[in-house]
């Protein structure tokens, strides 16, 4: 059980003011509420900054940040955390703007006895199916088994996961270890990126069964297997999504795994498009790959303003 620490609650939000202002509504209502909130504004038009800042009677400090640029949810999230660790923060829970967690959920993260070295996180429920937002790897003994309902864990405090971004509380010692969030993934990236850099270095991953984040999950969702790889496209994507998710694929595979390994990412990848939307695409996967392959990270020069 964790006590007497101070925790800040971090996320990235751009032209959404309604939602970014109920996920910090969200947060006051916790029953152990955390003592910093964090919002990065990535250069919002419709007043977001403006309209958090006015929230009054809060029960934690909360700190807007006005980003000077659009750096995506990425760069967003790296400012914010960077800013709640220089602030006092012991660890830092990483939200979406539009998750909402369960007024318990805090309490439930920080009353099971886990070492500061395991990232606890929430479990993200979609509100619409009732089903976990995303599959998640858990071990079930000693085997991993990708599962998509809370219900099979019942009767256990917690369980062993290979992976969290979304909802995950990143320790201080973790930080430390690990290096900031790699910002430069601009979206569609830092979510496969900064966990795995924490498992290689040596830290692990529990989720918290009584911790429930309420998150909107990917609507017409296909999976597919490639080379032993459990994969997740969302069909009709927008085109600087589809780019952002291929390019940072791409080039995360190549740290990971080599040449090689990264060609297999691009060819998984164009099949899937084909498959999914046709072949009209297949420049924009080709000009994502390329990127990729390269290490041309930041915003997309086509990026929509």
């Amino acid at each position: 059980m964790i006590s007497k620490v101070c925790i800040g609650a971090v996320f990235a939000t751009m032209n959404r003011a309604s939602t970014a202002e109920a996920c910090v509504r969200a947060l006051a209502l916790q029953t152990r509420p955390p003592e910093l909130v964090v919002v990065a504004d990535n250069v919002s038009s419709d007043g977001t900054a403006d309209r958090l800042e006015a929230m009054t009677d809060l029960p934690f400090q909360l700190v807007v940040i006005r980003m000077k640029e659009n750096r995506g949810n990425a760069g967003g999230v790296e400012e914010a955390m960077e800013l709640a660790f220089a602030r006092g923060a012991d660890f830092v829970w990483i939200l979406d703007d539009d998750s909402v967690p369960r007024k318990e959920a805090l309490q439930a993260l920080l009353s099971v006895d886990l070492e500061p070295s395991v990232v606890r996180h929430a479990m993200q429920i979609d509100p619409k199916s009732g089903r976990l937002t995303w599959p998640m790897w858990v071990r079930c003994e000693r085997e991993w088994s990708l599962v998509e309902e809370l219900g099979k864990f019942s009767g256990k405090d917690w369980i062993e996961t290979r992976a969290s971004w979304t909802c995950a509380m990143i320790s201080r010692e973790v930080r430390e270890a690990v290096g900031p969030v790699n910002g430069a993934l601009f979206i569609r990236g830092e979510d496969e990126e900064y966990p795995w850099r924490i498992a290689q270095a040596g830290f692990t991953f529990a989720g918290v069964t009584g911790a429930v984040m309420d998150h909107p999950g990917p609507e017409n969702i296909v999976r597919w297997s490639c080379f032993g790889k459990n994969l997740f496209m969302e069909r009709s994507l927008a085109d600087w999504k589809l780019y952002y998710k291929t390019r940072n694929m791409v080039w995360l595979k190549r740290q990971q795994t080599g040449s090689l390994g990264a060609i297999a990412m691009a060819a998984a990848y164009a099949v899937a498009v084909f498959w999914i939307d046709g072949p009209s695409r297949f420049p924009l996967v080709w000009s994502a790959v390329r990127d990729g392959w390269s290490g041309r990270l930041g915003r997309w020069e086509c990026h929509p303003t």
